[in-house]
């Protein structure tokens, strides 16, 4: 549980280095895509806690969480629906990232999805 808060703590900080920082502790012996609490702890808090590191304007945020959402779909579609709610809000945003936002879901989008994720980003993509 421990490792759980350190890795949501490094997640939320807000500052321009985070994401570099969450994408290197993906590789760290702790973390694994096979553990739900890590994946939440790590990217979870990116994507839900640290909103000015995910919204980045120049959308590495929204890709990063699409990359990582399509690689855990096979192995874990609960946790990579979850994931995905963070795109929720994505219409509320400003012009260039809600651009850029709907470009990572239509990404996701077009993969071959589990049932669960097919339904969280149709309904992201579809909600007015």
């Amino acid at each position: 549980m421990i490792i759980d808060k350190w890795l949501a703590l490094q997640a939320a900080i807000p500052e321009a280095a985070t994401l570099d920082r969450v994408r290197a502790l993906t590789a760290h012996p702790a973390f694994s895509l096979a553990n739900p609490n890590r994946v939440r702890a790590l990217i979870g808090g990116f994507a839900q806690n640290n909103q000015t590191q995910f919204n980045r304007t120049d959308g590495a945020g929204f890709e990063f969480l699409a990359d990582t959402v399509l690689e855990l779909d096979k192995k874990n579609a609960q946790v990579a629906a979850r994931l995905t709610t963070a795109f929720r809000s994505w219409r509320a945003l400003e012009s260039m990232r809600r651009g850029r936002a709907e470009a990572a879901l239509r990404r996701i989008s077009a993969a071959n999805l589990s049932r669960d994720l097919r339904d969280i980003v149709n309904r992201s993509l579809d909600a007015s």
